[in-house]
């Protein structure tokens, strides 16, 4: 197996945020334009807590098959809960991911206005502490992507609370991932090429080897962040919202060399996105002459998020 270039992603630091937000800012969105990805370090997330995730994540995947799928629920669209091995495909793929997940969402209250939209969350009974180490982490996430998302307002000219409208009780997702080990000569991907639906992936665990982007040039860079640093991308609503100023990359999860096939690669991928109820709708500083809007037709985050999730295979249509 040939070994892809590195992608010279920069490394950014979330303490340059408070110390200068403007020159972060411009950092960030210069990342974003040139690869649709950034590498953060000091984002914020206690490292005693992802180390306790990194735990939980192992131990529940490691639980014998059948009580794994105890917590599937057929035709729910793996919002919440278990979704087993060879279930996702990515869009126009024509192989299904080697790759099984759980998802946890946003806590609601009952009686919630998005109670309709967003499905409660679904908690296994082991690991102990499972539940209490998600909602911390899930928190975590929350706080770090209000950050960026503060940064990248900044970089397009808005207010640098623009979005906090937008991601206030956000459909947001955290996923805890497995892939398996797969036989020496096994051929493919683990995660077939796709964008992001959401605004931003906020990833954690990319030190493994694997995760590689479509740079604009036609070839595929490996992403090698720092140990412990976040790697985040454009997803597909921040590129309509922004008419393609900040693009939403296409980006896999390759097969790694085959002396590390027999092991297994985790990460926990969290996806920041909208409240339901905001509408996509192309800002009016991204629209020029050489830029003509792309989406005259504005769309709910919700309408946006079924249709993706069709076509992915999550959703029956």
């Amino acid at each position: 197996m040939l070994e892809s270039p590195t992608a010279h992603v920069p490394p950014l630091s979330l303490t340059d945020e408070a110390a200068n937000p403007a020159a972060f800012a411009a950092a960030l969105g210069g990342s974003f334009e040139r690869f649709g990805f950034a590498v953060v370090s000091d984002h914020g997330v206690p490292a005693d807590l992802i180390a306790r995730a990194w735990a939980m994540t192992e131990a529940f995947f490691a639980l014998p098959e059948e009580t794994k799928r105890a917590y599937f629920a057929p035709g729910g669209g793996g919002a919440r809960g278990y979704t087993p091995f060879k279930t996702e495909i990515a869009k126009g793929a024509s192989h299904v991911d080697l790759k099984e997940f759980w998802h946890v969402g946003r806590q609601l209250a009952k009686g919630h206005r998005f109670e309709a939209q967003m499905a409660p969350n679904v908690w296994p009974d082991q690991p102990e502490g499972f539940r209490e180490t998600f909602i911390e982490l899930f928190a975590a996430f929350d706080t770090a992507g209000d950050r960026l998302l503060s940064a990248i307002a900044r970089h397009l000219g808005l207010a640098p609370d623009w979005f906090d409208h937008a991601v206030r009780d956000g459909n947001s997702v955290l996923r805890l991932l497995h892939y398996p080990p797969i036989p020496a000569d096994a051929p493919g991907v683990r995660a077939g090429a796709h964008e992001d639906i959401n605004l931003i992936t906020l990833l954690l665990g990319a030190e493994e080897a694997g995760l590689e982007l479509l740079d604009k040039t036609g070839e595929w860079l490996a992403i090698k962040p720092p140990e412990g640093a976040m790697v985040v991308n454009v997803g597909d609503m921040l590129q309509r919202l922004t008419n393609h100023v900040l693009p939403s990359t296409t980006h896999r999860v390759v097969n790694p060399a085959p002396e590390r096939r027999g092991h297994s690669r985790y990460s926990m991928p969290f996806f920041l996105h909208p409240a339901p109820d905001f509408l996509i709708e192309t800002l009016p500083s991204t629209i020029t002459a050489e830029r003509p809007n792309r989406y005259p037709t504005p769309i709910t985050a919700h309408d946006y998020l079924h249709e993706r999730l069709v076509e992915i295979g999550l959703v029956k249509a």
